[in-house]
């Protein structure tokens, strides 16, 4: 554990459109943390961010990073297929460790991160900013309170409405500075065994949308244990669109996943009881000062009216949130809210989404 009164020392991996964006200016702008360095492998953009951050050490490499002793946090954004051997790589050499999701491509790699962290000491979280999102939080809290209490009666439903749209609407177009003038090394293939080839570009898409879907699903039905399991999985060819039913801990919970053009973030969660509902709207993800709005509906009875009331929680930015929950939890030694550990279940639901909807790829055996 650090000690709280000390800054974190800290680096980052990656400085693409996400790391430029998001990232690296939350983790710059937070006083408990002192970032010393950056790692990108196209050189020429590693110089030029770290110049506009003011961050004096520039490396080509994640091994550079990893051998500084001076650094003690590293934050991670690399292709889905590279990010996780990265992430495993600087747990392994005593740092800890946050990064994007998702953690990893395949569940073997997700295995072997955890076992870096119980073996090596180096912590990691995964950035599920839907976990640190204010609204999310203050629908949990209802939850919890709903389920301890049984005010509202049998908890029927949960059920994540996913629709995207312009995931950038409202970014800032002056932050990323052009990231095309040389292109990274490809990322080595890392896939699950079993996957059909023709397949692999749909699972990635899928993975990396709705992983976040899948983890706040989880998160509110208290899942730490990893017992959720797929019960239905009704895709589109694509491989995207469509439904998933999954049952944590004995309530069905839906993911309803497809792609469209709105300008803006198509996105709520709604949780049903027999004597009401909880919903939160997300916000447009690029919005840094707006928390997802909650929704609370009492159906009302002995004579009871019905209560539909709407909250809205302090302006927040959720990937900010998650930057300082980050730092907080190295100073103190407070849990993660979305560690590693944790993070292994929405992998292995991923291949078990994908196994079934391979399988119906495949058509009836003759």
């Amino acid at each position: 554990m650090a000690d709280r009164n000390n800054k974190i020392r800290f680096a980052y991996v990656g400085c693409g459109f996400v790391a430029q964006t998001i990232h690296i200016p939350n983790f710059r702008a937070q006083p408990e943390c002192e970032f010393l360095a950056l790692a990108e492998a196209r050189r020429d953009l590693g110089r030029r961010v770290a110049a506009r951050y003011g961050i004096p050490r520039v490396y080509g490499t994640h091994e550079e990073v990893a051998a500084d002793p001076d650094i003690e946090a590293v934050g991670v954004s690399a292709p889905y297929a590279l990010q996780g051997r990265i992430a495993e790589d600087l747990v392994r050499a005593g740092k800890h460790v946050f990064m994007e999701k998702p953690m990893a491509v395949t569940l073997a790699r997700a295995e072997s991160l955890v076992a870096a962290v119980r073996q090596g000491g180096a912590r990691l979280m995964v950035g599920y900013m839907k976990r640190y999102d204010p609204g999310n939080l203050a629908l949990k809290r209802h939850l919890d309170e709903w389920r301890a209490s049984g005010e509202a009666g049998r908890l029927l439903l949960a059920r994540n409405h996913g629709f995207g749209g312009n995931w950038v609407y409202a970014a800032d177009p002056n932050v990323p500075l052009d990231t095309s003038d040389e292109a990274p090394p490809p990322a080595p293939d890392e896939y699950p065994d079993w996957l059909p080839i023709a397949l692999r570009q749909s699972y990635l898409g899928y993975l990396q949308q709705w992983t976040h879907n899948v983890n706040l699903l989880r998160f509110f039905l208290d899942d730490a244990e990893g017992k959720a399991r797929v019960a239905t999985v009704q895709l589109d060819p694509d491989g995207m669109t469509g439904l998933v039913v999954l049952d944590i801990g004995g309530t069905r919970a839906v993911v309803e996943s497809g792609y469209t053009r709105f300008h803006g973030w198509e996105e709520h969660t709604q949780v049903y009881f027999e004597g009401g509902w909880l919903r939160t709207q997300a916000p447009n993800l690029m919005h840094k000062e707006t928390s997802a709005s909650v929704e609370v509906y009492r159906a009302g009875h002995d004579g009871q009216p019905p209560r539909r009331t709407q909250e809205f929680p302090p302006p927040a930015w959720s990937y900010r949130e998650e930057a300082k929950d980050f730092l907080h939890c190295l100073q103190t030694g407070e849990p993660f809210r979305s560690s590693a550990e944790d993070t292994l279940h929405d992998v292995r639901l991923f291949e078990d989404i994908y196994r079934q909807f391979a399988a119906q790829q495949e058509g009836p055996r003759p």
